[in-house]
């Protein structure tokens, strides 16, 4: 095959939500890759100009929450614009726990337009990020909920997810239920002993089952970097960009080839603990959380324990036309009131699966016709727009915001140009700073986090932007 020489920038990507886009971010800042990420696919004018010096760049999305009608709507111009864009690589991000359904997030829907639009050989699919404690053995994927790893099915969080719960660990059942193209497989076996025996394993799989989709096993760093070779070897042999399906696991493996093959400088040493000292005072922060996971439930109990100032949304009301405006005022309002007073605040919509609001919610969405996954996509906007009202009205530098499906909602609204890794924060979720040219909201400080990311002390420590212990 053709041999192409190496292209600037190396990779872009298109996040399936706004969390898991900030940890790709998260992941190339660790690597020594300068990144940045947009709500909207750059314009050639911007790449050659303000950010002409990134080697990577993504755009943050929503198609996790969206039906496969509305991905095709979505995600074919987004591809054409990455395709045009001609990185060697075009990863189509997913959240490392798999979250899909056939009609809600269908990433084998993603898989079938990008084949259609960049082809090649097969599509490498990398699921596994053991950095985040998400591994695939024999096809299986497997998540940490705190201390213990869980079979995805058995896991006590995905397994219940309200919209795309996880009935399946084996991933090439789970996608076959989403997509007719081939799927196969190459496992922990066939990636273990020498480079050359792994590759030749590779294409013995290529040659007998002829795949459109190969899902790779992840369990160690060595193997990681493994994969990352077979990728980057294939993007290097291929005519166009090479389409990529997987978690930031992709962009850990990618790195640790990158870095031992010198393509990019050394790992970065991130100058956050230098700067710790001058950080350790308390900072006012916005919290805005509409994640329902038990992991965010203590950890707004526990920021309400430690100073924060709570106000549950009335997330019925503000679902009804007929409440709306009325409540919005209500929690606008308070929210003032308590920043102004200098108080951190929490605006969230429930505290946990079991919150009796949940359950509200869903028999209100239920009578005025509203289908449940629809929550985060009418709230979300709503509750950008507060926060950037809040923002621009307190003078705030800082906004945390918790629920993947939400965030890119309210991400949306705030209507930044970019997003920067300023920092590390937490593993998956970095500390960001938002470049909006002539707007308040230029160099606020910006932390996206998944349910499941963080220990209890996770808002108190982003008030006072300091690391746990374990990430120093």
């Amino acid at each position: 095959m053709k041999q192409r020489s190496e292209l600037r920038p190396l990779l872009s990507f298109y996040g399936d939500d706004f969390t898991g886009s900030t940890d790709v971010l998260e992941t190339l800042f660790q690597a020594g890759v300068d990144a940045g990420l947009f709500i909207q696919p750059p314009t050639s004018e911007q790449l050659n100009g303000q950010f002409a010096n990134l080697a990577a760049f993504g755009v943050a999305g929503i198609s996790r929450s969206l039906s496969p009608e509305e991905m095709d709507l979505q995600l074919t111009p987004i591809f054409k614009r990455l395709h045009a864009a001609n990185t060697a690589i075009v990863h189509y991000k997913i959240c490392s726990t798999f979250d899909s359904a056939p009609q809600t997030g269908s990433i084998g829907k993603a898989a079938e337009l990008g084949r259609g639009i960049f082809g090649g050989r097969y599509i490498p699919l990398l699921a596994g990020a053991p950095h985040l404690r998400r591994f695939t053995l024999f096809g299986h994927h497997f998540a940490a909920a705190r201390e213990q790893i869980h079979r995805l099915d058995r896991h006590p969080t995905m397994s219940r997810h309200p919209v795309t719960p996880m009935e399946e660990s084996d991933l090439r059942l789970h996608l076959q239920k989403q997509t007719s193209l081939r799927i196969s497989l190459m496992d922990i076996v066939s990636l273990d002993g020498s480079y050359e025996t792994v590759r030749m394993n590779l294409e013995q799989l290529l040659q007998e089952e002829r795949p459109d989709i190969v899902i790779f096993d992840a369990l160690d760093d060595e193997r990681m970097e493994t994969v990352g070779r077979l990728i980057w070897e294939e993007a290097a042999a291929s005519e166009g960009p090479l389409f990529v399906i997987g978690s930031s696991g992709v962009e850990q493996a990618l790195a640790a080839h990158w870095q031992t093959a010198g393509i990019v400088k050394p790992a970065r040493v991130t100058q956050y603990e230098a700067q710790a000292a001058d950080r350790q005072g308390q900072r006012q922060v916005l919290v805005l959380s509409g994640s329902c996971s038990p992991v965010t439930a203590k950890q707004i109990t526990y920021a309400l324990a430690h100073g924060f100032s709570g106000i549950r949304l009335p997330v019925s009301q503000l679902l009804d036309p007929s409440l709306v405006e009325a409540s919005m005022a209500a929690v606008r309002e308070q929210a003032m009131n308590l920043l102004k007073s200098g108080k951190s605040v929490i605006l969230y919509t429930a505290s946990g699966p079991d919150d009796p609001e949940v359950a509200n919610t869903r028999e209100r969405l239920a009578q005025l016709g509203i289908k449940s996954e629809e929550s985060s996509r009418r709230l979300g906007p709503m509750l950008g727009k507060l926060a950037t009202g809040l923002i621009e009205a307190c003078g705030l530098n800082k906004l945390v915001i918790a629920g993947g499906d939400t965030s890119g909602y309210i991400v949306k609204e705030l209507d930044a140009d970019a997003l920067g890794c300023d920092s590390l924060f937490e593993t998956g979720s970095p500390l960001c700073q938002v470049h909006a040219k002539g707007r308040a909201i230029d160099g606020l400080k910006l932390i996206l986090k998944g349910g499941q990311v963080g220990g209890e002390s996770y808002f108190v420590r982003a008030q006072r932007e300091i690391r746990p212990e374990n990430n120093q």
